[in-house]
């Protein structure tokens, strides 16, 4: 009778007939009353026993047999369609041939843990080797000073922890080289000089204890500028903006630039703006801008280098005189010749006038548009004959000429001839020469304040009384 050969799930997989043997599967498979059946089944159970220990797959194996592949010294199962790796960690110092994934393999040299994930081995762990020791981050438990556990993680290089990073602060119960307190966040090691060295986004806090830059590039933050405290440069700052300068709980002085032009302001309505200065210790202001009326203040002597333009007018508040220490003062500078002086204010409409005439090339002087001429000492003569209208002096002899001269209080003398009158004081003697000489004589003429008697001159003389 035939035996019908089930799998585990029921399945037949071959019938045999009496007296035959089968090798549908890897194995010898025989029927009722097959001769040699003994060798048959022992070489089955050797072959169950060693995995079909072989440098070639068994053939016709079915899904869920097991081989040992002899070449990779690897324990491999049939899924239906190949032999795969049956897992398990293999320990040697190079990778592993023919792996599969999910396949382990210990790295003997570097005691570093990989597994395979189909097209590579990927590191497990630790992230260091053994000769690199512990490096890389540690999760341990600390006591805070008051015994509490704490969880923190620790960043090793080397063996030496190099930074802790804790979700609060904590005082290690037992000391620890380099961290006397844990900050809330990541502390680095103080004995080592640790430090953060890129670009980041954003720090809450600069440490400005240090002023000793370690490169042109990386500045030590003590060589800041504060803007919350008075602070020192040695260099100078640059604003590279037309905004400028802004200065003032209420931004008061501004220094700003458009299209190249400066403006230093007071922005603040009616107020001043102001500059002083150490004069011997004591501050005083030379200069101040007054913003309630536009006007400029000047304390001190002020030295002009250039010509200085006035275009209203010229008013001193301390004193009624001004006083000029040039030799000279000069007008109209740079004009074309005009009249040009000095103008006194008075009721008059054009005031009092002292001015150089132009048109007459001499000085003139008066009030209400009314000037007469300043006359020299050169412009006077003493001949008044020949010079009509002229200003009179006498002659280095004391002597004076006029066509006519009327006495009002005496009458008057007249000729056609020039005279020529000495005046004297009381008792003097007036001479009349030319045509009242000739008709008259060389008779003493009397002065004095009353009438003369008999014994005072001659007959036809001539007496002359002035008024007391």
């Amino acid at each position: 009778m035939a035996y019908v050969i089930n799998k585990t799930d029921g399945t037949a997989i071959v019938t045999i007939t009496d007296g035959t043997v089968d090798n549908t599967t890897s194995l010898s498979l025989f029927g009722k009353s097959y001769s040699g059946f003994g060798e048959a089944l022992n070489e089955n159970l050797v072959k169950l026993l060693e995995n079909s220990a072989s440098t070639s797959a068994p053939t016709a194996p079915i899904a869920g047999e097991i081989w040992f592949d002899t070449n990779s010294n690897q324990l491999k199962v049939y899924d239906g369609s190949s032999f795969k790796p049956s897992g398990g960690a293999k320990s040697q110092s190079a990778e592993p041939t023919s792996a599969s994934a999910g396949d382990l393999w210990h790295d003997s040299d570097d005691d570093q843990l990989y597994v395979y994930t189909g097209s590579a081995w990927l590191l497990v762990g630790p992230v260091y080797s053994s000769g690199q020791t512990l490096s890389g981050w540690d999760i341990e438990t600390i006591n805070n000073s008051s015994g509490v556990s704490k969880v923190i993680s620790s960043m090793y290089v080397g063996n030496t922890r190099v930074a802790i990073l804790s979700k609060e602060a904590i005082t290690p119960q037992v000391s620890m080289s380099g961290f006397s307190t844990i900050a809330s966040g990541l502390t680095l090691n103080s004995t080592l000089g640790a430090s953060f060295s890129g670009t980041t986004t954003s720090a809450s806090a600069v440490d400005v204890s240090g002023t000793t830059n370690t490169s042109s590039t990386v500045i030590a933050g003590g060589n800041f500028l504060r803007a919350d405290a008075a602070d020192t440069t040695t260099g100078a700052i640059t604003i590279d903006s037309d905004n400028g300068l802004i200065v003032g709980d209420e931004g008061e002085l501004t220094a700003t630039v458009s299209s190249g032009n400066v403006t230093i302001a007071q922005t603040r309505q009616d107020k001043n703006l102001s500059f002083t200065i150490n004069d011997g210790g004591s501050t005083v202001t030379p200069l101040t801008f007054t913003g309630s009326t536009g006007a400029i203040g000047m304390v001190g002597d002020v030295t002009i280098t250039g010509n200085l333009n006035v275009s209203g007018e010229y008013s001193n508040t301390t004193s009624t005189v001004n006083t000029v220490d040039d030799a000279f003062v000069k007008l109209n500078t740079g004009n074309s010749e005009v009249d040009a002086g000095l103008i006194i204010e008075t009721s008059d409409t054009d005031d009092a006038r002292l001015f150089y005439d132009v048109s007459e090339n001499h000085f003139v002087a008066g009030e209400g548009a009314s000037y007469s001429q300043i006359i020299r000492l050169a412009d006077a003569t003493d001949d008044g004959g020949t010079n009509h209208s002229t200003a009179l002096k006498s002659s280095s002899s004391g002597g004076l000429t006029l066509d006519s001269l009327t006495l009002s209080a005496v009458g008057s003398i007249s000729t056609s001839n020039t005279s020529t009158t000495t005046v004297a004081s009381t008792g003097a003697t007036v001479t009349l020469i030319n045509s009242l000489q000739s008709k008259w004589g060389d008779s003493a003429k009397i002065v004095d304040t009353d009438a003369p008697d008999d014994s005072e001159g001659n007959d036809g003389d001539f007496y002359f009384q002035r008024e007391a």
